[in-house]
């Protein structure tokens, strides 16, 4: 008896594999096969939010991801890379816009959508080209669309001037049916490759009921939330009826902020990229006039977003950051110990977007790049999202937001932003002082340059000093260029 039910289990276990392996029948099948490149793969993956999630990968106050939520993100990387992919490249990554789903009172974005895909977009590799010769270079890292679609932009957001025509992301309120209309015009192009869809439990299983009736594809799409360790997994052959799998990556990540494989080479602030510079205005000196309505006890760490543009040239762009920069942005919790101790995370909207001449991207590695940083010290995390960073205006305007009308007072900040926008946006706030033959900061940024902190801090009267006398302290040519494996 026991043999006869042991042979019947392996009956059953072999006509599975076999249902999964080929893209067998209609249906939400158990997969154990790698997805086949031929077809037209659509991989949903449901990032947590507040209201579904695993146990202890969200804290409720910040509505962030925990260090047990980033571990999970991390292994689960590597699981869609090798047991998904099958090792293979990924066609296109979407991801939540993280300012169409406001979390808890204080209107925390929806940042996990994102990150969830940050670590398996720097397992992939994307190639681009860098020169007008047509000379390309191939980079451990893949672009993440999150830009806003047309109508989805929140109150209180910058309207972009023009829609980004193929990196728009995905809408938590699916407005006015973008997400599905998304979906249809990837099913339509019948293009092979494996596009993967990152967003709560809310958003990806309304896409998958939308698609499965809008195609009458009668599959048993999944009802109830499974949790975030289950990947769908809907699969249209050239020909043939259109399958849909489900993968279980079975982990269980452990609840300490993660440690790299590898240590990270740690460094002394040099100065060779930017030397050390040091400026203040105070009210009454050298005819500086303290603003009005200038923030009070305030200090504000800026920081450029990690490592980007891996070529000699400094060409290479695809708005995310580089495998290196995965080091860095992992590391920096280690390596700000004891430097800094802000009390709030901030950074750019990666809802926003622009042309590059070569491609259309979704600029998120500044708010990538903190993430782990505000994780790791459970900080909440805020995006500047009523302007946009690439309006003339945006020095005086991130000036004014950062410094004035009190929002900031009395908070210590970390600050993720665009390097070559840094140093002018603090000379926008110097200028509010006028006086006469006072320093200003070299507007540069050196492209080489990714450890340099520069601190701006108000006192309790509103005067201002600014120095560069902090770095990260990480050695940024010891970094591989490939993204640490967990």
């Amino acid at each position: 008896m026991k043999r006869r039910c042991f042979t019947v289990r392996l009956f059953l276990i072999l006509i599975l594999s076999l249902l999964a392996g080929c893209n067998g029948s209609d249906g939400s099948n158990v997969a154990t096969a790698s997805l086949s490149g031929d077809n037209v793969n659509l991989i949903f993956v449901s990032s947590p939010d507040l209201a579904y999630h695993t146990a202890g990968d969200i804290n409720p106050d910040t509505a962030n991801l925990t260090s047990q939520g980033l571990q999970r993100s991390l292994l689960l990387a590597t699981y869609l890379k090798q047991k998904v992919l099958g090792d293979q490249d990924v066609t296109a990554i979407y991801t939540l816009t993280p300012m169409t789903h406001l979390q808890t009172a204080n209107g925390y974005p929806d940042m996990a959508g994102i990150w969830f895909m940050q670590q398996f977009a720097l397992l992939n590799q994307f190639t681009l080209p860098v020169d007008s010769a047509g000379t390309t270079y191939t980079a451990n890292s893949y672009p993440l669309y999150s830009a806003y679609a047309p109508g989805a932009v929140p109150s209180g957001v910058a309207v972009p001037a023009s829609y980004c025509p193929d990196c728009t992301g995905l809408d938590f309120n699916n407005t006015g049916g973008n997400n599905d209309a998304l979906v249809s015009g990837i099913i339509n192009s019948k293009k092979p490759g494996f596009y993967i869809f990152s967003a709560p439990w809310e958003t990806i299983s309304a896409l998958m009921a939308k698609i499965n009736g809008q195609r009458g594809y009668n599959l048993d799409v999944p009802k109830t939330y499974m949790g975030t360790n289950v990947v769908y997994a809907l699969s249209i052959p050239p020909a043939g009826n259109a399958s849909l799998f489900f993968y279980n990556a079975n982990l269980n990540p452990s609840a300490a902020y993660p440690t790299l494989p590898a240590p990270v080479t740690q460094t002394a602030c040099s100065y060779a990229l930017q030397p050390y510079l040091s400026t203040a205005r105070t009210g009454g000196v050298d005819g500086a006039v303290t603003p009005t309505n200038i923030n009070k006890n305030q200090k504000v760490y800026i920081v450029r977003h990690a490592e980007a543009h891996p070529d000699s040239i400094f060409h290479f762009e695809d708005g995310n950051y580089v495998g290196a920069g995965q080091w860095r942005a992992l590391e920096l919790p280690n390596a700000l110990r004891g430097k800094i101790n802000p009390d709030m995370a901030l950074s750019i909207d990666p809802g926003q977007w622009a042309f590059t001449g070569v491609a259309n991207i979704a600029y998120v590695r500044p708010s990538l790049t903190i993430m782990p940083y505000a994780i790791a010290n459970n900080l909440p995390y805020q995006l500047v999202s009523s302007f946009g960073l690439m309006d003339p205006n945006e020095p005086q305007l991130a000036s004014d937001y950062l410094f004035t009308g009190g929002a900031f007072s009395n908070k210590t900040i970390l600050l993720a932003w665009e390097s070559s926008r840094i140093k002018p946006l603090i000379n926008a706030l110097l200028s509010k002082y006028g006086g006469s033959n006072l320093l200003l900061l070299p507007t540069t940024w050196p492209s080489a340059d990714y450890d340099t902190i520069w601190t701006v801090t108000l006192d309790t009267q509103g005067n201002v000093s600014v120095d560069n006398a902090l770095c990260e302290g990480i050695d940024s040519a010891s970094l591989p260029a490939t993204a640490p494996v967990f």
